[in-house]
């Protein structure tokens, strides 16, 4: 049995127990306390800074993926970055062996600052950089568009688990419970949410754009990297 599969059947035991017997007062105190239980989220634009040191043989290599048919003459590298804190109100029964705990769990999604490289072959005030940066901030401007949308499905799907619940447990196991269910099921979830861009960036890097980027600037990105292959980005 997976640890997902334990701690949902680890709730559930718990729930159906107190929804078997009447209502005590120790859950009616968990119901009234269960206002404080949700998700905050943030989400931090850090910025980005160009860095022409880098050759496009350099890049064509620091690329994660396979380049078909083409050189990388530009580059632009965004990690992204999740933290999740896990908190809560624990409240004890005074007179068994369980206790709640409304969840607190805060969101925080970034990218450390975002790194556009452009070949250090092409200077910035030639046609072929302005070219290739241009190709390179539309990679830009979709991650940064990407995390406020982002957010919100995952604030949506935290809301539907967490918001206005209280959690029940056995006596010492609640915290713990709860932290093994955001490590198991919500932080997976999280950074394949947040990997989601990559179908995106892959979609500007189109044979056509590959193409089109070839042949700008009057052929002055061939005679700056003297090659006859395909240049791509």
């Amino acid at each position: 049995m997976n640890l997902a599969l334990q701690l949902l059947l680890g709730w559930a035991l718990i729930a159906s127990a107190g929804s078997c017997a009447a209502r005590s007062a120790f859950q009616q105190r968990c119901e009234e306390a269960a206002g404080r239980a949700g998700a905050t989220f943030s989400s931090r634009d850090t910025g980005y800074r160009v860095d022409n040191s880098l050759s496009w043989r350099a890049l064509t290599q620091l690329k994660r993926t396979a380049v078909r048919n083409g050189l990388v003459l530009g580059l632009t590298r965004a990690e992204s970055r999740v933290s999740v804190k896990v908190d809560g109100v624990l409240l004890q029964d005074p007179e068994g062996s369980n206790e709640c705990v409304m969840p607190q769990v805060d969101v925080t999604l970034y990218y450390p600052p975002i790194v556009i490289y452009v070949g250090s072959e092409f200077a910035p005030d030639t046609c072929s950089y302005r070219e290739i940066l241009a190709h390179e901030m539309r990679h830009l401007n979709t991650y940064l568009d990407f995390l406020p949308k982002v957010e919100e499905r995952i604030r949506t799907r935290l809301a539907r688990r967490f918001s206005g619940k209280p959690l029940y447990a056995r006596r010492g196991q609640a915290r713990s419970m709860l932290q093994a269910e955001i490590d198991a099921n919500w932080m997976p979830f999280i950074k394949a949410e947040m990997m989601r861009v990559e179908r995106l960036q892959a979609a500007i890097d189109s044979p056509v754009e590959y193409a089109r980027l070839s042949k700008v600037c009057q052929g002055e990105v061939q005679s700056l990297i003297g090659s006859t292959r395909r240049p791509g980005a």
